[in-house]
């Protein structure tokens, strides 16, 4: 269902329930339109040209494999980050300077897939916001590239779909989303490592938590450009949406506290997911998520994870067909059937769309104001449920026009009902009973943008 009727879902279901109104319309306020026009200038503004160029001159490099070249200027991943470097350099300049590009690295050493002393270097560029730039957003791809033998660092290694086209995609987000304005900032990542360990997440992860960044989301793209899938079908307009149900850093008391109050599937990095969906869905006609519940593929693993691992909500973004022959591949021709990925195998309209999918909901986040923090709920032996959160003080809040609550049945795996309630932190549901459905609250800025759903209590929430 398109989020411009969820309100009137609400409203019909509150009239049909007999629904109290704790506020009146004049404390309530005007709610904002569930619309943000500039979501779609930012959807059009994508170019399949310009992420087949970027996808082409990555593949141009020969290998990006994370132990090749790096002194060469045309070969290996040393060439290859000091080119996307560089390229974040023009989008910046193309925008008065409005990036921050940096290489964020650490040595690795002792690793299976490591094990000589190697410096992992990812290239990061920052669009700081305007309001509240100590919150952040992050779109990430994965420069490395291999072939069948995880260590074998000279034979060519296009990785044209896996994962040129992540790059390309974040290059290509960066250049649209440059063009506007945020209140939060967004970070735009090539991330280094990822098949000889997811090295390059980890090390910028850490760097977010030395630096105080207050990360609340993570979009790991990892293979957006192919439509063919192995097992035989051809279709471009569905991607999956990867996301964990439980946070990893849950504590004993706070898995207690779950295991009584629900939230098993409502971590943030799945009420992420739910963001990416609903956005697609109002946004994007020609394509639709697929929610997989479950942190990545079966027992594989992808660049939002080491962002899990430390707190920090994120998904993995991936076509939905994919084709084995094309990946972790050395090149090559058996019995009539080609091996390799290389770039006849990415469709670059596909890409676009999944590149402008990131782009919109990166847009809504850092256009949002701070996420709802420190959301309570209560409503035990009571026909009624009162959520609580933290309203937020300052220039952060600049825009913030209000909030909007939202509830679900538990078993419903997309929030359906919905309610503005104004600028207020606190708001009780009449004659809706807590037993029977999950709740949660976004923040809603003065143009519509607005952030995911937050669940009550630890188990959903976004931190501070």
């Amino acid at each position: 269902m398109q989020p411009s009727h969820w309100a009137q879902m609400g409203l019909s279901l509150s009239l049909g329930l007999g629904l109290g109104l704790s506020l009146s319309a004049s404390t309530l306020g005007q709610s904002p339109s569930t619309e943000v026009e500039r979501i779609y200038a930012i959807r059009d503004a994508v170019s399949p040209d310009r992420i087949e160029s970027d996808i082409r001159t990555l593949v141009g490099f020969g290998t990006r494999h994370t132990l090749s070249d790096t002194t060469s200027d045309t070969r290996g991943i040393g060439a290859a980050r000091r080119w996307i470097y560089e390229e974040f350099q023009r989008i910046s300049a193309d925008c008065g300077d409005c990036l921050d590009v940096m290489y964020v690295s650490d040595t690795i050493s002792g690793e299976t897939r490591i094990p000589d002393p190697v410096e992992v270097v990812s290239v990061i560029a920052i669009q700081r916001g305007t309001l509240d730039p100590d919150r952040y957003v992050i779109m990430s791809g994965d420069i490395d590239s291999r072939v069948s033998d995880v260590m074998n660092a000279t034979s060519d290694s296009p990785g044209a779909n896996d994962n040129a086209s992540g790059v390309a995609g974040t290059l290509e987000a960066a250049r649209v989303l440059s063009q506007h304005q945020f209140a939060g900032s967004i970070v735009y990542a090539a991330l280094s490592g990822e098949e000889q360990g997811l090295f390059g997440g980890k090390i910028l992860a850490d760097y977010a938590l030395d630096n105080n960044w207050r990360v609340k989301a993570v979009l790991n793209n990892d293979m957006i450009g192919n439509i063919e899938g192995i097992d035989g079908v051809i279709e471009n307009s569905t991607i999956r949406v990867f996301s964990e149900g439980t946070r990893p850093t849950e504590t004993p008391e706070e898995a207690r506290l779950r295991r009584f109050t629900g939230g098993e599937v409502d971590s943030p990095s799945r009420n992420l997911a739910r963001f990416i969906d609903r956005t697609a869905d109002q946004y994007f006609p020609n394509l639709d998520v697929m929610m997989v519940y479950r942190l990545d593929r079966f027992r594989r693993g992808g660049h939002h994870r080491p962002f899990n691992d430390v707190g920090m909500p994120g998904v993995r973004l991936m076509e939905t067909h994919e084709h084995y022959d094309r990946q972790h591949q050395d090149l090559r021709t058996e019995a009539g059937r080609p091996y390799g990925d290389v770039i006849e195998g990415v469709n670059f309209a596909y890409a676009a769309k999944a590149t402008a999918l990131n782009a919109a909901s990166l847009a809504l986040m850092a256009g949002a104001p701070p996420f709802p923090a420190g959301v309570e709920i209560e409503g035990a032996v009571s026909p009624d449920t009162t959520l609580r959160w933290t309203r937020p003080e300052g220039r952060s809040a600049d825009n913030l026009a209000g909030y909007r609550l939202y509830w679900r049945l538990t078993d419903a795996p997309q929030w359906t009902n919905s309610r503005w309630v104004g600028n207020v932190s606190e708001y009780t549901l009449e004659n809706v009973v807590i037993d029977n459905y999950f709740f949660g609250v976004a923040a809603v800025a003065q143009d519509g943008s607005e952030t995911p759903v937050v669940f009550p209590g630890p188990a959903g929430s976004f931190g501070e």
